[in-house]
């Protein structure tokens, strides 16, 4: 599955409160783009469609298609600073341009 961590699910559910969507499930979608290339893209979703699948990380409920949790399998989603700035960020193996974290 997909772990989001908790810095991360700390961020969603405080967005969810401040937005007005708590208890809407969060939905990940993976594109893969023609030159092989990932691209995500997540917001809130009160509608699930015939095929989703749902589970809850780190006491976030998301809810992602078949063809995204193939693609995300073994992802994990952060919240870290970047350049000075706090952003998601998709940490995804199977990702052709997935560069582990420096320690």
């Amino acid at each position: 599955m997909i772990d989001i961590t908790p810095v991360a699910a700390g961020q969603i559910l405080a967005s969810a409160r401040e937005g007005g969507m708590e208890g809407l499930s969060l939905r990940i979608a993976i594109e893969r783009r023609e030159d092989g290339r990932f691209h995500y893209v997540m917001g809130f979703d009160e509608h699930p469609r015939e095929g989703d699948q749902t589970f809850e990380s780190a006491g976030v409920p998301v809810v992602m298609d078949p063809v995204s949790i193939g693609l995300g399998q073994g992802m994990m989603l952060d919240f870290v600073e970047l350049d000075g700035r706090m952003e998601f960020i998709f940490l995804n193996p199977n990702d052709p341009g997935y560069r582990p974290p420096a320690d």
